[in-house]
């Protein structure tokens, strides 16, 4: 049975072509006066690491724009390596979003995803990872901020098969804003282009598809969850 922050955390991309399916729920609100000094946060390919979580610096969404334009040329890494238990698989960040690049890119290095999971599989539709029902990625979540990106989807960057997209609040939500915390890969063959203008496209698939498609093969709950956690630890190559 998942924890309860399981149903308050999960965030599920809005699919419109699927009649009756509404998996996602609303964060809960991040209480700024209690972020975690420090917390233990486990690495699936690694063990064990301790995480000082009090240098990070709380983003609100007043000072989200700014802060990551800046935040993006100051960062200009484009190629990123995600590491999983059935191997490894690499995305390119398109500079066009510029948002979406920065806040993706300062995640990986904040080392945020590697205490999160590939919590939905789509089969022949998407893989989502950036959540989990550990304490260490709600830590991390209160640290890291408070806010939504604002959308940047473009023609240039459609839902192609490997496409890397932003999921988002599927309720309240009629500007499209992407969730800073939860990605997904669309695996359709011929793509998922009924999800143009509703998410933003901010990098694809440039190596190991393979290793995605062996993710998307996986058998889930009725919730979409896989039945056995699919860690990942990302690194940025260039």
């Amino acid at each position: 049975m998942k924890s309860p922050f399981y149903i308050l955390c999960l965030l599920t991309i809005l699919v419109s072509c699927k009649e009756n399916k509404d998996n996602s729920t609303k964060e809960s609100e991040v209480d700024k006066d209690t972020i975690a000094e420090k917390i233990e946060v486990n690495i699936p390919s690694n063990g064990r690491t301790d995480k000082d979580l009090s240098e990070i610096k709380f983003l609100e969404q007043e000072e989200l724009i700014p802060f990551l334009k800046k935040y993006g040329k100051e960062n200009p890494e484009s190629v990123v390596d995600i590491e999983t238990d059935f191997g490894t698989f690499t995305i390119e960040l398109f500079p066009e979003p510029v948002l979406h690049r920065a806040n993706f890119l300062r995640l990986v290095k904040l080392d945020y995803f590697d205490t999160a999971v590939f919590h939905r599989v789509d089969s022949n539709f998407v893989i989502q990872g950036g959540n989990s029902d550990r304490m260490a990625t709600h830590e991390f979540r209160k640290a890291i901020g408070d806010y939504l990106i604002p959308n940047e989807f473009t023609q240039k960057y459609p839902h192609d098969y490997g496409a890397v997209s932003a999921a988002k609040y599927a309720e309240q939500n009629v500007s499209n804003a992407s969730s800073p915390f939860e990605f997904f890969v669309v695996t359709k063959p011929n793509g998922a282009y009924h999800l143009d203008g509703d998410h933003t496209v901010f990098g694809r698939v440039i190596k190991g598809m393979e290793v995605v498609e062996k993710i998307d093969d996986l058998e889930t709950d009725a919730s979409e969850w896989p039945l056995k956690n699919v860690g990942m630890e990302m690194k940025v190559v260039r």
